[in-house]
């Protein structure tokens, strides 16, 4: 059934400041170039104006500080956060339980919510428990003791290892692992590197989602910990008892070695690493390509290898293009300088 809301109701849900007719129906959302007329768009940059200006959408999020002239608008603060919270209320839909597909194989002792979906070709351990409106997607291979929250949704392939314990509303996207054996190993006299059991667990807080093919592993002792409201990209590997903070962001390729610790809302771009057993604080962000080697306090701003102050890492690889050049007048100075020896050490001076 298509759902229309009245661009008044729009403006509410956004806390916007509507101009045009709130009584305009919206049943759809779409991108500036191919809008119809049933929906609503966004202008989040000036130089789409002309765009929306021609668009063919019933009306457009506009940010502050942006002008337009069309003839229905709602102005926001974030034109992105807006079209995200309209576009997922017209792509909700009501759990449609499917039940236990026949080819699923089930362990003893679980509890599963009332209204749930388990695909094809599932298998799921002992003692596993499923909240309500859980959907368990095909291929997906849960280990026994596994808790998994209400509005969880495990996506196809996933392996989730014995123990591991999942929030509510937990998205986890094709190909993870989550609890595989952290990297722990000790070296003997001979050079034998011999393995260290991983004992521990992985803990998901509630909304958190994690991309296609990352991995986090269970702890040597105790928990590797995912906190509430965390986003991680694919690929990423978050090694043992790491923990993450809440509404941190993870993107492509991140990787975490063992025990460090990540404070609330950070964030770190791609191919971003940190070694083992430091302490990140709350609000650092770290640009892609970087490496934490240290601890570092709330709200620092990293870049480099190793990571250092950004502006600090920008003015030096700034200084960096230019070592060529640098180089070239060294030798020069170099030539200069040795010739004015050469003349001071002439023997045809007159003394």
């Amino acid at each position: 059934m298509e759902k229309k809301l009245t661009l008044e109701t729009l403006a509410r849900m956004v806390e916007g400041e509507l101009s045009g007719d709130p009584s305009l129906e919206i049943s759809g959302f779409g991108p500036l170039d191919s809008a119809g007329p049933g929906d609503i768009s966004f202008l989040v940059d000036v130089k789409y104006y002309d765009q929306a200006v021609e668009s063919g959408a019933a009306a457009i999020l506009v940010g502050k500080k942006i002008a337009v002239e069309v003839d229905n608008f709602v102005r926001v603060d974030d034109a992105y956060l807006a079209s995200a919270i309209i576009q997922n209320h017209f792509l909700a839909h009501p759990f449609d339980a499917g039940g236990i597909h026949d080819s699923a194989v089930i362990g003893q002792n679980c509890r599963f919510g009332k209204e749930i979906t388990i695909g094809a070709q599932v298998v799921i351990g002992d003692r596993v428990t499923l909240g309500e409106q859980v959907e368990i997607c095909a291929g997906v291979v849960i280990g026994p003791d596994v808790t998994i929250g209400d509005g969880s949704t495990i996506k196809s392939n996933v392996t989730i290892e014995r123990g591991c314990e999942l929030g509510e509303r937990v998205v986890i996207h094709p190909g993870c692992v989550i609890g595989s054996d952290g990297y722990g190993y000790a070296t003997d006299k001979q050079g034998f590197h011999v393995k260290r059991p991983q004992l521990g667990t992985v803990k998901i807080g509630d909304d958190v989602e994690i991309g296609a093919n990352s991995c986090v592993d269970r702890a040597t002792f105790g928990v590797t910990w995912i906190k509430s409201g965390t986003k991680i990209d694919n690929l990423v590997q978050v090694g043992h008892n790491v923990v993450v903070g809440e509404n941190s962001l993870l993107v492509a390729q991140v990787g975490i070695a063992g025990s460090t610790t990540l404070g609330r809302n950070v964030v770190m771009g791609g191919q971003a690493g940190a070694v083992g057993h430091i302490s990140v604080g709350d609000g650092t962000m770290v640009a892609g390509m970087s490496a934490i080697h240290g601890n570092q306090p709330a709200g620092a701003r990293l870049a480099g290898i190793p990571a250092i102050e950004g502006r600090q890492w920008f003015k030096s690889a700034t200084a960096f293009s230019k070592l060529p050049e640098l180089l070239k007048d060294v030798r020069k100075i170099k030539k200069v300088l040795a010739s004015r020896e050469d003349q001071d050490e002439s023997p045809n001076k007159e003394g």
